[in-house]
């Protein structure tokens, strides 16, 4: 019964409103900053031909494993007794592996599209018919064996990104965390955690839903060709950003 009223008093507190206020605008521009958080959605869900809603399931998945895995490592932190120093440097080993398995994805997605696009392309055959008749006709082994391992592959695609956002750190999330958990006021740090979560979430799932629906405006016959390529080198870029500091 006290529940209500203990969160009517942190509503008038003014550090909490701010705290409060900054969890929301830190996941929402955390998230707009980092193109990793969108960009590989989007381009393997136009490369893959995903469903929107099998894209924005993923998204979510994803986007629930990214913010959990730095509550899960915020929350061992503050039970050992862990500094923000300590806590940042761990976020900071969390982001090295996030990059690097992002750049080896995109690098070996990148050169499964090249060797499949090689084999991709049409050439003609010269037939001849009992009457003397000589024609020729055009095919693709691409298109004759593309279907044999697609599903596999879907699932494979996006078990890899949800391996990978869960190693993806939230740097701006530890000390947003800490500052309650250090007054031990543990229903702001819920609180404080709650916001940052759904904004973080909400933000991926609606850049990522925007652009996919954006992109329905635009010609794809020419991505379509090049699109597994595209998406490699999206993906790609995005681990090399990262690596850079971006």
């Amino acid at each position: 019964m006290l529940c209500p009223y203990r969160y009517a008093n942190m509503l008038s507190d003014p550090a909490s409103v701010t705290l409060l206020w900054t969890a929301l605008l830190v996941g929402i521009t955390h998230t707009l900053m980092g193109p990793d958080h969108y960009l590989p959605f989007v381009a393997l869900s136009k490369a893959r031909k995903w469903s929107i809603s099998r894209t924005m399931g993923i998204t979510c998945l994803c986007g629930i494993g990214h913010v959990l895995g730095s509550i899960i490592l915020g929350g061992i932190g503050i039970a050992i007794g862990w500094s923000v120093g300590g806590l940042e440097m761990i976020e900071s080993i969390r982001g090295d592996i996030a990059a690097w398995l992002l750049t080896v994805m995109g690098a070996v997605y990148l050169a499964w599209a090249i060797k499949r696009f090689g084999r991709g392309h049409t050439h003609s055959h010269l037939h001849a018919h009992a009457d003397g008749t000589l024609h020729t006709h055009e095919h693709s082994h691409a298109r004759e064996h593309a279907h044999a391992h697609t599903e596999g592959k879907r699932s494979t695609t996006a078990w890899s990104l949800f391996v990978i956002f869960v190693f993806g750190p939230c740097e701006a999330f530890i000390p947003l965390l800490l500052f309650p958990s250090v007054q031990h006021d543990w229903k702001l740090a819920a609180a404080t955690t709650s916001v940052f979560a759904v904004a973080t979430i909400a933000t991926m799932f609606l850049a990522v839903y925007l652009l996919c629906r954006g992109l329905e405006f635009l010609p794809m016959k020419y991505f379509e060709r090049y699109g597994h390529v595209a998406a490699g080198l999206a993906i790609l870029a995005c681990g090399t950003a990262i690596h850079l500091g971006f």
